[in-house]
């Protein structure tokens, strides 16, 4: 009966298991690094308008705006009032949706963002699905191929290719995509939104260096898990190669995959401002352009905040997933 009473109790009685506590610890901890970020994001975006030496008014609008007119955009930017008074109107506007309105089309903002922002997403989305379509099988089948030294031209070429390829940035490559298959071979649409033929152009542009680079790690490391005495373990069992790579082999190399395609999906979104200048194509990035070559402050301040708003989220997502398939990266972080 002593025992019984004196019996430690069980983990789970008293909040859950020590890893399920630990991963809470970390979810919380992402989360609060990811509110504080988006804090100073905003903050920055506030600021923006503030920084810029003159009178942002007088330069968006020109200097032979009236001062009526100009008197009357600063007043409707509540630059007049003092600073902190504007911050917190500002962050007001941006929980309730009023973003304010742009000074050269006099549109909502939120009007606008919500007319190009789906086509910013649509590209970004295709070339990320693009870019692990061509570099999980290509990384895939150069480990395999590649493995224990052999086929070591194949090695070289294959590396060679993907370095220089990888190294040319996104503009130049759009630009030689146009030339070849636009311009010359007359096959696709220069630029525009005329069809679904019309992405195919930009995605590749944005995905064909991205998957090359991609396809190099997950070479790198499929190669160092087909190594590990699991593998060798399941060969051993006489099963087919296309189990031993596929459900074996790859997930356990997925780790840092995943993180450098984090990393390649942000780098992605900022490099569809030119790609999508490029190409004419109707998103936010020759929006973008247009507003900071008319100082258009309003309208630059909130795609600021979507382009930033968007890494973020993806750092976090990425975050998230790594600490379900890699438990012990986040014990050691927690």
């Amino acid at each position: 009966m002593t025992a019984a009473v004196d019996a430690p109790v069980a983990p789970a009685a008293v909040g859950g298991s020590p890893g399920t506590r630990t991963w809470a610890r970390y979810v919380v901890r992402r989360l609060g690094v990811f509110a504080l970020s988006l804090w100073l994001l905003v903050t920055f975006a506030f600021a923006m308008i503030h920084l810029i030496p003159g009178d942002p008014v007088r330069a968006a609008l020109g200097l032979n705006a009236s001062p009526e007119l100009v008197a009357a955009r600063r007043a409707e930017l509540r630059l007049d009032d003092p600073i902190l008074s504007q911050y917190v109107h500002y962050l007001g506007g941006l929980v309730s949706g009023e973003w304010g309105v742009s000074l050269q089309s006099r549109l909502p903002v939120t009007q606008v963002i919500a007319e190009r922002l789906p086509n910013t997403l649509l590209l970004a989305g295709l070339t990320f699905v693009v870019t692990l379509l061509i570099a999980l099988p290509i990384g895939t089948g150069m480990a395999v191929l590649t493995q224990q030294g052999r086929h070591r031209l194949l090695e070289l070429g294959y590396t060679g290719v993907a370095m220089v390829v990888s190294a040319i940035p996104e503009f130049l490559l759009g630009v030689l995509l146009v030339y070849v298959f636009a311009v010359r071979m007359e096959v696709l649409p220069i630029a525009g939104n005329a069809g679904p033929s019309s992405i195919i152009l930009p995605v590749a542009a944005l995905s064909l260096g991205s998957a090359l680079a991609l396809s190099r790690i997950v070479r790198v490391e499929l190669l160092s898990v087909l190594g590990r005495d699991f593998v060798r373990t399941a060969r051993a069992k006489r099963l087919r190669p296309s189990r031993v790579y596929l459900r074996h082999a790859l997930p356990n190399a997925l780790t840092a995959t995943i993180t450098l395609g984090g990393l390649l999906l942000s780098g992605l979104i900022a490099s569809t401002v030119i790609v999508e200048s490029i190409f004419a194509w109707p998103g936010l990035g020759p929006t973008m352009v247009s507003s900071i070559i008319t100082k258009d402050y309003p309208l630059m301040q909130a795609i600021v905040l979507i382009y930033g708003a968007m890494v973020l989220s993806i750092n976090l997502v990425v975050d998230m997933v790594l600490s379900v398939l890699d438990p012990r990266s986040t014990i050691r972080e927690a």
